[in-house]
């Protein structure tokens, strides 16, 4: 067939595609790295689906991933929730970002663990769609990448991303809490900002505070902070 997402392939085929020798695609055949195959008779064809997948784990190969290691990772992909679940809701104001598995691996600059995967996964900041992971959000995204090149671990990252969802729920339970009890339900979508701008503004006051004092002589982190 002509559409690239309806071809099949045979063995040979399929290694020619993907850049490999057949004996290195039975070999990941044989780790698990690629689901079956449909079989007619003795033929077995593969679809674009294992030609990706090959692709990807040469992808990784290159960034230094070890095959034990990619074979985790897939293991996380294919257990990972679907988009169609991603947190429960249809962001509003965020936008998702599509990844290959190699992009996500290049934008996180080796720190991709299956650990680290399984925890994104956890907090619904990734979910899978078909051979793609879908990032719930842009800003997020581009902060966390931030991060780590500033030579802060993704585990961190991830840390810190779990204890600020934890504040992040009880401010929006106060906001709403607070403006259902004097505003009709229809608004409270509309004033959904002014909950953003007393946030950024006690945020903002808040750092003023602490860093003010990290920066007077002798002074330590508040470790209660």
């Amino acid at each position: 067939m002509d559409d690239q997402g309806e071809r099949e392939y045979r063995t040979a085929e399929l290694a020619k595609a993907a850049g490999i020798t057949v004996r290195t695609l039975r070999f990941y055949r044989e780790r698990k790295l690629l689901p079956p195959p449909r079989r007619e008779g003795r033929i077995a064809w593969y679809d674009h689906h294992h030609l990706a997948r090959l692709r990807t784990i040469t992808a990784l190969l290159e960034r230094g991933h070890t095959l034990g290691g990619i074979t985790e990772l897939m293991n996380a992909f294919e257990e990972g929730q679907d988009v169609g679940s991603l947190l429960g809701v249809t962001p509003t104001e965020e936008t998702p970002v599509r990844l290959s598995p190699e992009e996500l691996a290049d934008a996180f600059a080796g720190e991709v663990t299956t650990e680290n995967f399984a925890e994104a996964l956890k907090l619904g900041y990734l979910a899978t769609d078909g051979d793609e992971i879908v990032h719930i959000s842009r800003r997020l995204l581009d902060v966390s990448v931030a991060l780590i090149r500033e030579g802060v671990p993704l585990a961190a990252v991830l840390e810190a991303g779990s204890r600020v969802r934890v504040h992040a729920e009880a401010l929006a339970t106060l906001f709403l809490d607070t403006m259902a009890t004097h505003a009709p339900a229809a608004d409270l979508d509309r004033l959904r900002p002014l909950a953003k701008s007393v946030v950024e503004a006690e945020l903002s006051l808040a750092m003023d505070r602490h860093l003010a004092a990290l920066r007077e002589p002798g002074a330590k982190p508040d470790e209660d902070a």
